[in-house]
């Protein structure tokens, strides 16, 4: 039995995508995608280097939404839905992780070569959220990836 049901409490749950902002997790071994990649072009920008290294092919599709977004559908979420169902928050859109590198390249201003480790993983295919529910009951993104990931990738 849900914890709502059993104690009439009128809690909701919500299921984030892949996020990313200020004040992130940047270390290099236990990073997200986003984090890790900004910090990896930044770095390489810094040395000047020719090249970075994205793990596997570059063609999975990922969905990254801005933490500040997220933090927006759930002051939302708890002004307008009281429902046992939990929902899914979400861009509704997604983009292959080497398009993604490139715009974090272009962001932070990397101008080398990105080449792919296809020895590394790949993952899932696809991770993208249905947002239906979320997008009827009236919310949805404000903050377009490319305007996130050049404030995410100042305060880095």
């Amino acid at each position: 039995m849900p914890y709502r049901r059993q104690h009439g409490n009128d809690f909701i749950s919500v299921m984030p995508t892949n996020l990313y902002g200020p004040n992130d997790n940047y270390h290099p071994l236990n990073s997200h995608v986003p984090a890790a990649l900004i910090r990896r072009f930044h770095e390489a920008k810094l040395g000047k280097a020719s090249e970075v290294i994205v793990w596997g092919s570059g063609k999975p599709r990922r969905e990254f939404m801005a933490a500040d977004d997220a933090a927006d559908a759930c002051v939302f979420v708890m002004k307008h839905y009281s429902d046992v169902g939990f929902l899914n928050v979400g861009t509704g859109t997604d983009v292959t992780i080497g398009e993604f590198a490139q715009l974090v390249a272009n962001t932070v201003g990397y101008g080398g070569k990105i080449n792919y480790d296809t020895s590394r993983p790949d993952g899932p295919p696809q991770k993208l959220l249905n947002v239906t529910k979320l997008k009827k009951l009236g919310w949805s993104p404000k903050i377009p990836l490319s305007e996130g990931l050049a404030v995410a990738s100042r305060t880095s």
